[in-house]
């Protein structure tokens, strides 16, 4: 295995901790912190950057709020200026970490995601069915599915095992220094353990962490047909037996390796007929539709969104994202008749409003056309001059 040293001087550089700070401002630029911090936004960052290089930097305390939706979770929320840390960390061995992953892990990655795990999970559904074959004498699809869930996750990831992880590769030992400060800040009643929902580099070390079980998964079980997402994951196989070894196992090298397991009452075998809960979607042989619990979330998502529109505390743009990554996720499913509903009742609320995005679309199509009209223009001039040349 390939390893890395002396990758320290980069990440305090001020062109990485610049384009960090652009990162950690992105959707932000209205907040406060971010407009204080960029009041005197070079000398911050040589601030930060002189910490980092001394050895003297300690982030700030967590700030932590509950979040029910429906799910009760504990959000962490590190300060601006160690968000510009997180992002510097990253920029630097996300990119090397990153080539160990497997093809089929879907959270926090540049060009996977949610639309893609679930595209991947509709051609794994048709090899582990046969091609929808069905059971003899019934309508119903051949093949199984484990539905696993690691329980507790986020607070049980153990500090040590993380570190060797990333050791493996990292040696710079400064770098090794930042992550272990990083990680340390987020203080449980088990010392030693967890990890802040909410944080970048969170989100980061989950699939650092897992990425030991999708390798145990791929190469010791030989499992075909996996599909992680965070803490998720699923196999299909077209024998119930086989899934019941793999689950077995999979436990067991989660207890022993990485001191986690599986959650009892969420990890579960099912014949693919009767529908898979994936990533938002029931996901039956030969459609999908959005779980009612996640309609009703965006809805309600939504209306909080207008109400600080109203108020002020928010922007048509953010509104028009929000509408725009509902529209392609429930693309995906089957719900044309309720997507039009949802999205004809935003498009009156908001029927005199117009986004930055639209703005930008409608002046490069304005471009293109002006370019092409010019191109136009100059090729009929040339003809013309070669003409009366002639």
């Amino acid at each position: 295995m390939k390893t890395y040293n002396n990758l320290y001087p980069e990440l305090c550089s001020y062109d990485n901790l610049y384009l960090a700070y652009k990162q950690a401002r992105k959707h932000k630029t209205r907040k406060q912190y971010v407009i204080e911090f960029e009041r005197d936004l070079k000398q911050n960052i040589l601030l930060l950057r002189t910490e980092l290089l001394l050895h003297s930097y300690r982030p700030m305390p967590l700030k932590t709020f509950i979040l029910r939706d429906p799910k009760t979770r504990k959000i962490s929320k590190s300060d601006f200026r160690d968000r510009v840390v997180h992002h510097a960390l990253c920029n630097i061995i996300e990119p090397i970490l990153e080539k160990q992953f497997i093809y089929d892990s879907y959270a926090n990655r540049k060009r996977k995601g949610t639309l893609a795990a679930i595209k991947r999970f509709e051609c794994f559904k048709l090899k582990a069915s046969r091609n929808f074959a069905t059971i003899k004498g019934t309508k119903n699809t051949k093949g199984f599915v484990l539905k696993a869930d690691v329980r507790k996750f986020f607070d049980t990831v153990n500090h040590q095992t993380l570190l060797r992880i990333i050791n493996r590769t990292i040696k710079d030992k400064k770098v090794m220094w930042l992550i272990k400060t990083i990680i340390s800040n987020h203080k449980t009643d088990k010392p030693g353990t967890g990890m802040p929902l909410g944080n970048l580099t969170s989100q980061f070390f989950a699939n650092v962490y897992l990425n030991e079980l999708d390798q145990f998964v791929k190469h010791k079980l030989r499992a075909k047909h996996y599909i992680r997402y965070v803490d998720d994951f699923v196999i299909l196989h077209r024998s119930k037996e086989a899934l019941q070894s793999y689950k077995i196992e999979t436990d067991h090298f989660l207890k022993k390796t990485l001191f986690l397991e599986l959650h009892p009452e969420k990890s579960r075998i099912f014949p693919l007929y009767r529908g898979t809960n994936f990533l938002g979607l029931k996901i039956f042989s030969h459609y999908k539709v959005i779980q009612k619990k996640n309609i009703r979330k965006f809805q309600q998502k939504l209306e909080k969104l207008s109400q600080q529109y109203e108020t002020g505390t928010t922007s048509y743009d953010r509104i028009y994202d929000t509408l725009e990554g509902w529209y392609a996720y429930t693309k995906n499913a089957d719900m044309h008749n309720k997507r039009k509903a949802i999205m004809s009742k935003a498009a009156e609320k908001f029927e005199s409003e117009i986004s930055t995005k639209e703005i930008d679309r409608y002046l490069k199509n304005i471009g293109c056309i002006f370019s092409f009209c010019c191109a136009v223009h100059e090729s009929k001039y040339v003809v013309h001059k070669e003409e009366t040349f002639i």
